[in-house]
Formats: structure tokens, C-alpha cells, sequence
């Protein structure tokens, strides 16, 4: 079989697109680190139990919305309860499995971080655009997301729930 190389546009949208895989979170992690003393991962996870009924997520669920593994995510929860933002409390559901509530003072946290947070990223990201180029931006990354995630299944939509 041939290979099919990247043409020449093609090659240059990619490349864009790694540098600002890389460079997007950096800025971001960087502001959060001068504003808060948070990686942008811990603030994820923040912002994610922030969205949920009850301020609570079960671990695993969490993992997902936060994209991260159940490894890394226990650790960032730890991490989080050392500083008294986040507890861990078995499941009222089940009696099975975690979950991660957001204490009082991590809503604190989370709503003192997140207008910087924004800032940050309308900067970083939006306002080199104009608004034509940001509905072209969302277009095209719906398109290239539901490619990856026909049915839905995996993306987290906005205000932290999955896509139906």
C-alpha cells in the first residue's frame, strides 16, 4: 500500500495544531500556578466536581471527565485533600467505590480561580480571532471530535455532562 502523505496545508495545520497542544496548556497551567499554586489537571478536577449534583463525582466517572488515568487522578485527589478542597466518601448509592466531593473550601477555590482561569484562556486562545474564525474553529473541531467519538460516548459536553 502507498503511504499518504500529509499535503502541504495539511502538514501545516498539524503542525499548528501540536504547537498548540503543547503551548495551550503550558500558558494554562502557568496562570494557574501564579494565580493558585494549581496544575491546570488539579483544576480540572476541581472544575469538573464543581459541575456536579452535589459537588460529588464517583472516582472513576471523575477519571473520564477529567481525562485522566484512575492512578494519576488519585493521586491529584489526594493532593487536593491535603489542602482541604476535596474529600473522598464511600458511595451513598452502592456502598461500592468513591467518590470525590468538592469541600466548601474548594468551591471557594474554584470560584476565585475560574474568572482568572477564563481570562487566561480567552486570551491565550480567542482573542487572536475574530468571531468568524472562532465558529470556524468549533466547527471544526466538533467535526474532528465527532470522528473520534461517533456515538458520544466519551466527549464531555459543556457544564461537565456527557454528550447524549
Amino acid at each position: 500500500m502507498t503511504a499518504r502523505w500529509l499535503d502541504e496545508t495539511q502538514q501545516r495545520a498539524w503542525r499548528a495544531w501540536l504547537s498548540l497542544a503543547e503551548l495551550l496548556p503550558r500558558e494554562l497551567d502557568a496562570q494557574l500556578q501564579r494565580d493558585a499554586g494549581l496544575s491546570h489537571a488539579a483544576y480540572v478536577v476541581l472544575a469538573m466536581l464543581s459541575e456536579a449534583p452535589g459537588r460529588s463525582r464517583r472516582m472513576s466517572d471523575l477519571a473520564r471527565r477529567a481525562n485522566q488515568s484512575q492512578s494519576r487522578l488519585s493521586h491529584t485527589v489526594a493532593r487536593l485533600e491535603e489542602r482541604g478542597w476535596v474529600r473522598r466518601e464511600r458511595s451513598a448509592e452502592d456502598g461500592r467505590g468513591n467518590v470525590a466531593v468538592l469541600t466548601d473550601a474548594g468551591w471557594d477555590v474554584v470560584r476565585s480561580v475560574a474568572p482568572g482561569h477564563v481570562d487566561a484562556v480567552r486570551t491565550a486562545l480567542f482573542d487572536p480571532l475574530t468571531p468568524e474564525q472562532t465558529a470556524a474553529l468549533a466547527a471544526v473541531l466538533e467535526t474532528v471530535v465527532e470522528r473520534l467519538d461517533p456515538d458520544a460516548s466519551r466527549r464531555v459536553a459543556h457544564g461537565g455532562d456527557v454528550a447524549p
